[in-house]
């Protein structure tokens, strides 16, 4: 990797990360991430991937800190982060297929890590009231939201534009 591609993979990662802690704060502040099926606005950029790799760490660093800065306990840190972070591999993989509507699988991978990981943390770490299935109900519509509906459409509204915007330099 050039000087330049090395700059622009750390800046790209950066941002990302830190509009993952905004919208993940935005999300908290309007009680949308604490509720039976939480919307964080920020699992929307786990198709984020799908466009650059920058992404990947993007996206794990700024769910460390989204958990850390909304003062979640450490399983939550880490697994979150672990949950967020298989999704955004799943992503890139998905990206890198040779079939027309591949675009469609972006949001599957964070989708499904979110609502086979998380439920075990509400239920063991948090020791909320609810069984591991409900959790999933729960989680899972709480993804389907914010990756299934709001990341594709910011899937396909960045879609025309990607190589502009994530741009290999």
């Amino acid at each position: 990797m050039k000087t330049s591609n090395k700059t622009l993979f750390l800046v790209q990662a950066a941002l990302i990360a830190a509009l993952y802690v905004v919208l993940t704060d935005l999300a908290n502040r309007l009680g949308l991430a604490s509720q039976a099926i939480q919307v964080r606005f920020s699992e929307a950029l786990t198709i984020l991937p799908f466009f650059t790799p920058a992404a990947i760490p993007g996206l794990f660093i700024g769910c460390i800190l989204a958990n850390l800065l909304t003062g979640a306990i450490i399983w939550d840190i880490i697994f979150g982060s672990i949950a967020t972070l298989l999704g955004a591999i799943g992503t890139y993989a998905a990206g890198k297929l040779s079939f027309k509507g591949k675009k469609w699988l972006a949001p599957l991978s964070p989708i499904i890590s979110n609502t086979l990981i998380i439920p075990w943390v509400l239920s063991i770490a948090y020791q909320l009231e609810g069984s591991i299935p409900y959790f999933m109900l729960t989680v899972g519509a709480g993804e389907l939201i914010s990756c299934g509906i709001l990341g594709m459409l910011l899937l396909l509204g960045l879609e025309k534009h990607a190589q502009q915007i994530f741009n290999k330099a």
